[in-house]
Formats: C-alpha cells, sequence, structure tokens
C-alpha cells in the first residue's frame, strides 16, 4: 500500500486537473471533426480513448518531469517533497514506471487510424523534453502549449484522414489558452524560480501580467469566433460563447491574484470548467 501511495503520489492520479487540461482538447478536435449524423458509438469509443491516454501520458510526463527536475524540486517549497525529489522512490524506479505507463498508452493508440498513430509518436519528444525548457528560455509555457494541445489535431485526425485549417486554426487558439493558464500557475512558484534560475513567463511578465493574460485568452477567444464561422456552427453555439468569454474574464482575469498562491490555483484549475465548457458548447453547436 505505501509503494501504491507513492506510485499515486508521483504520478499525480489525485490531480485530475493535469490530466483533465490534456484532454479536453482532445475532445474538442474529436468533436469538431465528428460527423453525429453516422451514429454516436465510435464518437464515445474514441472519447474514452483519449481520456484513457491523456491519464497515461500525463502519469508518464509527470515522472519524466520529476526525474528531469529532481535537483531543482528539492529547492523549491512547493515541490520539494515529491517521491522522486524526496528520494523516496528511486530514479531507476520512477523511470521503469513511465516505461510501462507509455506501452500502455501505445497500446491504446493502436486503435487509431494510422496517420493518427505516426502523429502521435512524433510528439513523444515535445512530451518529454517540457521539462527542460525552463532552464534555457523564458517561454516554457508556450512549449506545454504546443505540446499539451497536441491532442486537438490527434482529435481532428482520428475521424478525418488529413489536416484542414480549422483544426490548425483551433490548436492555435488553444495554444494561447494554456500559455494564459499556466503563466497563472506559475506564479506559484515565481520567487523560488528565481532564487534557482528556472525561467518562465510567469517570471517575464510579472511587472505587467495582466495585460499579457487578456492578449492569451483574447486570442483563444478570436479563434473560436473563426472556428464557428469556418465549421458553420449553428447560432447557438455564438450565443453560448458569452459564457465562456465571462468565465475567462470574471472567474479568471478579474478574479486572480498573482500575489497569492492559494489563488493563483484556484484560478488555474478553473480552467477545467473552461474546457467543458468549450466542450459542450462544441456539440451545441454542431446540432
Amino acid at each position: 500500500m505505501k509503494q501504491l501511495n507513492l506510485f499515486i503520489e508521483l504520478t499525480r492520479l489525485k490531480k485530475p486537473i493535469g490530466y483533465m487540461l490534456l484532454f479536453w482538447p482532445c475532445s474538442w478536435g474529436l468533436t469538431l471533426g465528428y460527423d453525429f449524423s453516422q451514429g454516436i458509438n465510435n464518437y464515445f469509443f474514441y472519447l474514452f480513448l483519449f481520456l484513457i491516454g491523456a491519464i497515461l501520458m500525463r502519469s508518464a510526463g509527470c515522472i519524466v518531469n520529476d526525474v528531469l527536475d529532481k535537483k531543482f524540486d528539492k529547492k523549491v517549497l512547493r515541490t520539494k517533497d515529491r517521491p522522486i525529489a524526496s528520494e523516496k522512490i528511486s530514479v531507476k524506479l520512477g523511470l521503469f514506471y513511465a516505461g510501462i505507463l507509455c506501452l500502455i498508452a501505445f497500446l491504446v493508440l493502436i486503435n487509431f487510424n494510422y496517420f493518427t498513430i505516426y502523429l502521435a509518436l512524433a510528439s513523444m519528444p515535445l512530451a518529454f523534453t517540457y521539462p527542460l525548457m525552463k532552464r534555457y528560455t523564458y517561454w516554457p509555457q508556450l512549449f506545454l502549449g504546443v505540446t499539451f494541445n497536441y491532442g486537438l489535431i490527434l482529435g481532428w485526425t482520428s475521424i478525418n484522414s488529413s489536416i484542414d485549417l480549422a483544426s490548425l486554426i483551433f490548436y492555435f487558439g488553444a495554444i494561447f489558452w494554456t500559455l494564459g493558464y499556466d503563466t497563472i500557475y506559475g506564479f506559484q512558484d515565481i520567487k523560488d524560480d528565481e532564487i534557482i534560475g528556472l525561467k518562465s513567463t510567469s517570471i517575464k511578465f510579472k511587472n505587467n501580467p495582466y495585460s499579457f493574460l487578456y492578449l492569451c485568452y483574447l486570442t483563444f477567444t478570436i479563434t473560436l469566433l473563426i472556428i464557428g464561422y469556418l465549421m458553420k456552427l449553428n447560432n447557438f453555439y455564438f450565443i453560448f460563447l458569452i459564457i465562456i468569454i465571462f468565465q475567462m474574464l470574471y472567474f479568471q482575469l478579474l478574479k486572480l491574484d498573482i500575489k497569492s498562491p492559494i489563488n493563483c490555483l484556484k484560478v488555474f484549475k478553473s480552467n477545467n470548467f473552461l474546457g467543458l465548457l468549450v466542450f459542450f458548447n462544441l456539440i451545441v453547436g454542431k446540432f
């Protein structure tokens, strides 16, 4: 039981926000590309596969992140008690766990078409090199956005045999969504990160964070409007979009206090609800 609890702590399974933020773009791409006139059985099957894949890959990513950041995690109050940083789990055992999780994820992946499989495998280097970015650039959140929203493209290609303009525009906008919420998340550790020499957009824009965050969410909003137009979604989609915009403006930006780690975490977690709202709106827009 002790090892099981350490494994759960290592993979953050008790913190579903991580894998849900990975899952929502997958669900968006799938919903946008799916033809509901053909029935919904395959839709729910693919949705389930993407959820399982998101849980597995996020868990594996957490382990690799902790291995690469072991010496940094030891110096940060929020992360110093993580299993690898505190040496409750060895690096060797952690990598073994990550390998098993990736193997299971591959068994999930082979249920998709070849094009989607190849695209997913091509994203693996992105998934496991993200932790290194904060050592060299102030834009690790941008790199995370590219990686975390890759599932939107996979969701689209699981139904379609090619990548079109709509999916690329949506992917572009989703990157800015991640850029915004992960910048908010980064404000929790900004003091520790500056001391140990790590970089982030939270540090880069610490003197004027709200202008940057408004730009990120405005870009995401504009892409949602463009997607609605390109995919000829119904009027209910555009009406419901007002609720999504309100959630971003009020419950995130206006409620944000970057000097309070607790508030930053709360606002960050609210993006799970935002992901659900966008998912629901896409379904409404297609009927």
